[in-house]
């Protein structure tokens, strides 16, 4: 006779699913470069050939066959005008088994390069991750701002961005309630960046906390068991948004994902 899965069952297959996503030959790890094209106005790219330029909407590629370089998984010689990819997978330029992702943030246009023999992808020993807790899946309450508004935050590559804000996440934690400032996906998820008392000491500087969609009346589920790293843990050419201000909880959270298995709390 089957038994029904478990919430701890549920977690234990998320875990896995968040590493096989982490090592895939593409992933977080496999990222070895994020180049701005206005840090390098001559079009040359480190360790990238071909000629990248900036213009208005698009990014302009010049190529020649000796490049080696291919488009849409086609030798590639002469000029293509590119949009943005939705993610490495969906990157139109290729080299080798590289791939070649275009991102734009806040109109600044970057090539990342991804490289399944990057070294992290290679060293990659696992997540070190809180074993499945009831106790840190409580309710929550999601309030909207009036107006959503943007805030400068540092990232993780020393400069300051936009990061949207849309409301607050009360929840309660031994008793007390707590507020995250949250970000509201175009799903109408949530996403918050915080740090909390255990953050480089016993776990990464700062995390990521997802939840679904509130009800119509703000409630929603918050499940700290789910919470991640940020990809900046993974690779260190990752732009992760550092918490705004009143996003430090005075608490360790003891759960979800804590760093990367074989490395010390950064």
């Amino acid at each position: 006779m089957s038994t029904a899965p478990t919430a701890a069952d549920d977690w234990k297959r998320w875990h896995e699913q968040r590493v096989e996503t982490v090592s895939a030959p593409h992933g977080p790890l496999s990222l070895t470069g994020t180049h701005w094209l206005a840090d390098y106005p001559e079009g040359q790219l480190p360790a990238i050939p071909g000629q990248w330029a900036e213009d208005g909407d698009e990014v302009v590629l010049r190529a020649v066959a000796e490049d080696g370089l291919a488009l849409d998984g086609n030798p590639f010689g002469g000029e293509v005008r590119l949009g943005a990819d939705s993610g490495p997978a969906g990157s139109r330029v290729a080299l080798g088994e590289r791939r070649l992702m275009v991102m734009r943030r806040e109109g600044e246009w970057a090539v990342r390069d991804f490289d399944p023999g990057s070294p992290a992808r290679r060293a990659f020993q696992g997540i070190e991750a809180t074993p499945y807790d009831a106790d840190w899946s409580v309710p929550g309450r999601f309030t909207p701002y009036e107006s959503r508004s943007t805030i400068q935050v540092e990232n993780a590559d020393g400069r300051a961005r936009g990061l949207g804000l849309g409301g607050e996440l009360a929840f309660p934690v031994g008793g007390v309630e707590h507020t995250l400032k949250v970000t509201v996906e175009e799903d109408g998820s949530l996403w918050a960046v915080f740090a909390d008392a255990s953050s480089g000491q016993g776990s990464y500087r700062f995390r990521f906390l997802r939840t679904p969609a509130p009800a119509a009346d703000g409630q929603v589920g918050v499940d700290f068991n789910r919470v991640t790293l940020p990809p900046c843990a993974f690779a260190d050419h990752f732009i992760c948004p550092f918490p705004p201000p009143g996003n430090t909880l005075p608490f360790a959270v003891a759960a979800g994902e804590r760093n990367l298995d074989g490395r010390s709390s950064v």
